[in-house]
């Protein structure tokens, strides 16, 4: 009975990945749901070999009635921000005062989403926690484990210990078919996606927040001992492990070495950001080298090696 559970929780785990990261069907939603019928009535006959990672807690069910608080060991910074290219510039010239070597830049998505701490022991997710006031945060572990997404377990050679950040997103059409559930049935509708993915993490039912199809987007790591030179390195090690991260391909990321480079690459996301699944509110420009990151620092609150460009808010009535 073990070996026929730990074969089916492998099987599901891969069938996730592929399909809510690699976006690729392996099996139909009728073999996988069979698969995983399969697996509940197996845990529900040996209820020793329960694993609270397993496939079968996607769908929720755990009712937290009060969230617990944690210290985050790393510090969840927020972001100054910028609005013109002039910004822009200063935050270049404000570098290049503190370093006098070569460096690039890395230009990515501002997801307008929920920043989010996963940590993981032995490849196993343990705790999820969101900012907070960014020294300590709300453990809502229960909640994000119902994200397709986000791994349960990770693949490939992992360290004892890691944790990784992104941001927990509300997917518009998901979002779109939420607001016509609740108004078919006279409920008042919700203000806009990030608001609601927030509001999400904290309701007590996961079975709910299972409802609503969050998704993630994952790319910063921190462990005792880095292995990375540069930020961008970080994604591809992501993506081993079994995390979604912003595609290259796609042009959710780019390098740029210089001012005009980082203002193509937001010029180019102000024209096509409605075209996206899911709503951004500007675009992320750090330091690429790790180095480097660390020897320009940080104040109380910001980062000083990154910067946000905020768009201009759409404005609509509500």
């Amino acid at each position: 009975a073990l070996n026929k559970i730990l074969a089916l929780r492998k099987k599901l785990h891969e069938y996730n990945y592929e399909y809510y990261v690699n976006s690729r069907s392996l099996i139909s939603d009728y073999e996988f749901d069979l698969l995983l019928k399969e697996l509940e009535l197996l845990e529900d006959k040996f209820p020793a070999y329960s694993d609270e990672n397993s496939p079968t807690k996607r769908v929720g069910g755990e009712v937290t009635k009060s969230f617990d608080s944690h210290a985050h060991e790393y510090p969840m910074l927020s972001l100054s921000n910028s609005y013109s290219k002039q910004d822009i510039i200063d935050f270049d010239e404000r570098i290049k005062k503190i370093i006098d070597v070569p460096f690039e830049y890395i230009c990515e998505l501002k997801y307008d989403g929920v920043a989010i701490s996963l940590i993981y022991e032995n490849g196993q997710l343990i705790k999820g926690v969101t900012r907070g006031d960014g020294v300590r945060g709300e453990v809502v572990t229960n909640n994000i484990r119902t994200i397709q997404a986000i791994p349960l377990k990770l693949v490939d050679e992992f360290p004892k210990k890691i944790e990784v950040r992104g941001e927990i997103i509300f997917p518009t059409p998901a979002f779109e078919e939420l607001n016509n559930q609740r108004k078919l049935i006279g409920l008042p509708l919700f203000s806009n996606p990030r608001n609601t993915a927030s509001g999400s993490l904290k309701l007590q039912d996961s079975a709910e927040v299972a409802k609503r199809n969050l998704d993630c987007f994952l790319y910063a790591v921190y462990m005792k001992d880095s292995i990375f030179n540069n930020a961008s390195d970080q994604y591809n090690y992501l993506q081993k492990l079994g995390f979604k991260t912003p595609s290259v391909k796609d042009r959710y990321i780019q390098k740029a070495s210089s001012i005009d480079d980082i203002m193509d690459f937001i010029n180019y996301w102000d024209d096509k950001r409605n075209a996206l699944p899911f709503e951004i509110d500007g675009i992320v420009i750090k330091v690429n080298q790790l180095d480097l990151q660390q020897e320009i620092g940080h104040t109380a609150k910001s980062p000083r090696w990154a910067i946000a460009y905020k768009y201009k808010a759409q404005q609509v009535s509500t």
